[in-house]
């Protein structure tokens, strides 16, 4: 709607205030921080701050890793996002009692070594179909896993996203189009 002739604005969110940089392109590059890998501050239950985690769920063990953007989750390879169990897994995955805040589980495809499928089932919301922190968590997996190099472009059922990351001890840069998803209006009395 063209709000702002700045590249550069400032927006106050949940989480604290975020800078995101308005392109020429119409794109929008926002820096989601630096990712934690430490299980304790995740948090994850684990010996380890191993890349690859198992996790038992539902009677079969899962290879996930542990990522937290600000919220944490648990990303696992699949080979189908199509057809991955996320209905039944996420629930299972996202009260896990080794995640003790709870967890967004991430069902990755990796197309390529640039682009990857992600389906993000959100802690209390469900499936949902797209998701900046759940797509940011599942490129630095992805590259920490050695399945993908920045930057990686991330299909969700509601759009694509760009994820840009060095390595740790970076932050993660997300590029995407800004979009209007809700208007309304509000009598106030």
């Amino acid at each position: 709607k063209k709000l702002t002739d700045k590249a550069d604005i400032s927006v106050e969110t949940r989480s604290g205030i975020i800078s995101p940089r308005l392109r020429e392109d119409g794109l929008v590059t926002v820096d989601m921080g630096v990712p934690v890998l430490s299980a304790a501050e995740i948090p994850f239950v684990s010996e380890s701050d191993a890349i690859v985690q198992p996790l038992e769920v539902g009677g079969e063990t899962l290879a996930i890793t542990a990522v937290s953007m600000g919220n944490p989750h648990a990303v696992q390879v699949v080979g189908d996002v199509d057809v991955a169990p996320v209905e039944i897994q996420g629930p299972l995955i996202e009260r896990h009692p080794r995640f003790p805040a709870r967890v967004n589980a991430g069902f990755v495809q990796v197309v390529d070594a640039h682009r990857i499928r992600l389906r993000v089932f959100e802690r209390g919301t469900g499936e949902t179909l797209a998701c900046g922190t759940g797509a940011c968590a599942a490129v630095v997996a992805s590259i920490l896993r050695e399945l993908a190099v920045s930057p990686v472009r991330v299909e969700t059922r509601g759009g694509e996203l760009e994820i840009a990351w060095e390595g740790p001890g970076t932050p993660v840069l997300m590029t995407g189009p800004a979009v209007t998803v809700f208007e309304g209006e509000m009598n106030l009395v």
